[in-house]
């Protein structure tokens, strides 16, 4: 990513910032991100349109004429708008800026024009009804739509003004804004910057790969991955390069629609579809089956519940192996990381954020785990590369640290029969109101992903008999100690893993109850 100059980014997020807070304040500005994120997007659509338009004017003359060439050639410009001023020399935005009466079905009229004329930008702009009322009051009244209109129209956003990757870059600090103020929610569309780049940089993705997450959210992970491929190929001074294809599924409309906005604003392409990608993955061959792709990364919900064995058995897309399968009803964790291992191509790898306790739940008690089953075959067919242990308190929708784990189906011969675990928990700085792992930080964590490299108190390879050994477990708390006070596993995990067994053993009684039942015992 370009750097830019550190004020001029700064200012461009404290005013990205302060146009959002016009409405109510930051307080709660996150409740109003369906009308926010599409406003400024619109902002930058419209000057952008503008610069085009001025670049069209210079060749022929007047704006009026470029006006007229552009609605009669829609591909002169990337988004044509549908959106005139009276007086033409003014600025697109104007049309919005200057509604009056009425401003809430005004702006909703405009958006939907807008998406008529943009078949790319159905659905995503459209969606949203500025003029929305509940129990008969709107929830966003007009004053509070002009004010942030208003606030909006103080900067202006086209080619001349903001590089792209600023405007990006800006954008997702608003995002992030949001996830702040929206707690549990926030998990539903938002992964940490800092955990998506350490996954983007060890995953090294090449030009012209395709890349793909089935959680995608606000797409924040799979823009990660082109950031960290620019940032490659500007090292080695290349610009005649293939970007990367994205492509991402999500399930929530409105987190699917600021999705597509992230993904245009930082001026990529990728094709987002919407839907259940657990029950009905949407991208599929010309055969049905399941599309493979060279890179996945994903942070799905955790310990996700509602998922029931019927659903494993009766997948028809083959992404449930017979020794690994359903891990139980209370945690469909290993679930979405066999439908991660099935979108993986021969050579594929990927990198999921799951909880903790899914590299550790099962492991050292007496009896059997459906959990535990199904990470013992991950780890006897060789498919674990690394895993790591992340600090606490960086995620919005919990406390808990989360690991992330690295799948390489091609793993080197050099690292077979083992499994490079980092232990990264004490790598951080104190944040407000959430944790966040430092630039150094972040540099160190890939590197020792990358080179496999063993630290004291951070890092050890691990060979697939002592995870034997420990009955699976493979959480890096287990085997790196981060201080010699530390010889326990923390006690949330432990805790977390005790509830575990304990649905499970339920399930255990209710299935044998069921049994005995139909033998009239």
């Amino acid at each position: 990513m370009a750097n830019g100059n550190p004020e001029k980014n700064k200012s461009l997020e404290s005013w990205i910032w302060d146009a959002a807070c016009s409405i109510r304040g930051a307080k709660d500005a996150p409740k109003y991100k369906d009308y926010i994120l599409p406003l400024i997007f619109t902002k930058r659509l419209c000057d952008v349109f503008d610069d085009e338009l001025n670049r069209i004017a210079a060749e022929v003359g007047w704006r009026q004429k470029a006006f007229q060439l552009a609605r009669a050639d829609q591909k002169l410009v990337r988004f044509y708008l549908p959106l005139v001023p009276a007086d033409p020399e003014q600025p697109v935005w104007s049309v919005i800026r200057k509604l009056s009466d009425k401003i809430g079905e005004g702006v909703t009229t405009q958006m939907r024009a807008i998406a008529r004329e943009t078949p790319l930008l159905q659905g995503i702009i459209d969606r949203v009804d500025f003029n929305a009322t509940t129990h008969g009051q709107r929830d966003l009244d007009d004053d509070r739509l002009s004010n942030l209109i208003e606030a909006i129209s103080t900067k202006r956003l086209g080619l001349e003004d903001v590089e792209g990757d600023i405007i990006g870059k800006s954008y997702e600090y608003l995002i992030r804004k949001f996830a702040e103020g929206s707690g549990q929610s926030a998990g539903e569309f938002y992964s940490p910057g800092e955990v998506g780049e350490i996954m983007a940089r060890v995953l090294d993705p090449e030009p012209g790969m395709e890349a793909y997450d089935p959680t995608c959210g606000s797409v924040g992970l799979l823009i990660k991955l082109e950031l960290a491929l620019k940032v490659k190929m500007k090292a080695s001074r290349r610009t005649d390069y293939a970007p990367l294809k994205l492509f991402g599924q999500e399930y929530i409309p409105e987190t699917w629609a600021m999705a597509n906005m992230n993904m245009i604003i930082h001026d990529m392409e990728g094709q987002i579809e919407i839907g259940d990608t657990f029950k009905n993955p949407k991208f599929r061959n010309r055969q049905g089956e399941l599309r493979t792709f060279d890179r996945v990364v994903a942070n799905p919900m955790w310990n996700q519940d509602w998922f029931t064995e019927a659903d494993y058995d009766n997948d028809e897309l083959d992404r449930f192996p017979a020794g690994a399968g359903f891990p139980g009803k209370s945690s469909a964790d290993w679930g979405w990381v066999q439908h991660i291992l099935a979108s993986l191509n021969d050579r594929g790898r990927a990198a999921v954020v799951l909880d903790t306790g899914a590299a550790s739940r099962g492991s050292g008690n007496a009896g059997t785990s459906k959990e535990k089953t199904v990470r013992q075959w991950f780890v006897d067919h060789d498919l674990i590369e690394s895993v790591l242990y992340l600090p606490e308190n960086l995620f919005y929708n919990t406390t808990a640290p989360g690991i992330v784990l690295f799948l390489n189906k091609a793993k080197p011969r050099a690292r077979q029969g083992k499994v490079f675990l980092v232990n990264a928990s004490q790598v951080f700085e104190k944040g407000d109101p959430k944790n966040f792992i430092p630039e150094a930080g972040i540099q160190r964590i890939a590197d020792t992903l990358i080179g496999w490299t063993e630290a004291e108190k951070l890092s050890r390879i691990v060979d697939h008999a002592e995870l034997k050994k420990n009955d699976y477990n493979i959480s890096p708390s287990r085997y790196i100690h981060t201080s010699d006070a530390e010889t326990y596993r923390p006690i949330a995990e432990i805790v977390e893993e005790l509830a575990v067994i304990e649905a499970e053993a339920q399930e255990t009684d209710k299935a044998l109850r069921e049994i005995l039942k139909k033998v009239g015992l």
